[in-house]
């Protein structure tokens, strides 16, 4: 991986950041995307020394911005091997009480703009090249409440397992990770609520917390040529949520009132 150069969109997030890292630690060169230059340009200070890292603030959804990300790369790195779909809106409720506007926001940040970014990268891009998506198990299994999130994370794997069937012929891979949910600022605030519990933690064997590291660490992994022969697959990074029938025995020996 060492001199491999990546984009990684919404990358001064908890996900996002840990994915940036992880590939640095492989030598991989990256571009750093978001709408936050402040942040990018803490992140940028924070790895002076471990990594070469760069950032473009732009806003994903923007017309122009494919072309300006993949240009931003080329100009500081002169290449680029990696794709790493990260950023995404976490909006989400029950399909009869999301708006349209709602709709608009979650398709647009979570599958319009990764397509037209993979779109963009494919024109680039040579054999031996990456594209990942940062999905969720949301989009494997039904969820009440996933509403217009739940269908986009489902979309970018059709997404995904398209791109490996048209573009691995050219010995470009495409896969797609689905953490469990992974405490970061987006999820903090009802991360220790009894529901969000119930829901998680009790129907998860593994017992520890799904962390930022972990996608970062499996990102890398699949961006690698230790993972060369891995196309159109999706990994879940789930402590076995979304394979198991796992019910905590807390939650087994609770009393109904």
């Amino acid at each position: 991986m060492h001199g491999k150069v990546a984009i990684v969109s919404g990358a001064a997030g908890g996900i996002g950041e840990a994915v940036v890292r992880a590939l640095g630690a492989k030598g991989v060169k990256v571009l750093g995307t978001g709408r936050n230059a402040d942040k990018l340009r803490a992140l940028e200070e924070g790895l002076a020394g471990a990594m070469e890292f760069a950032f473009i603030a732009i806003d994903a959804t923007a017309d122009t911005a494919p072309r300006a990300i993949v240009e931003a790369a080329i100009e500081r790195f002169g290449r680029l091997d990696v794709l790493v779909n990260n950023a995404g809106s976490f909006n989400f409720g029950p399909v009869d009480q999301t708006t349209d506007v709602m709709l608009d926001e979650v398709l647009d940040i979570s599958l319009r703009a990764p397509f037209r970014l993979s779109r963009e990268a494919l024109g680039t891009m040579g054999e031996g090249g990456s594209i990942l998506f940062i999905g969720s198990t949301w989009g494997l299994y039904g969820t009440p409440g996933g509403g217009a999130y739940s269908a986009v994370k489902a979309g970018q794997i059709g997404l995904m397992q398209t791109l490996a069937a048209e573009y691995g012929p050219r010995g470009i891979r495409s896969n797609y990770i689905a953490p469990s949910v992974v405490r970061t600022e987006m999820t903090t605030a009802f991360w220790d609520l009894d529901f969000f519990r119930r829901t998680n933690h009790e129907l998860t064997p593994l017992q520890r917390d799904c962390t930022a590291a972990d996608i970062g660490n499996m990102a890398a992994f699949l961006a690698s040529d230790d993972a060369g022969f891995v196309n159109g697959q999706t990994i879940a990074v789930d402590g076995g949520i979304s394979t198991t029938r796992y019910v905590s025995p807390v939650a087994v020996g609770a009393v109904r009132q």
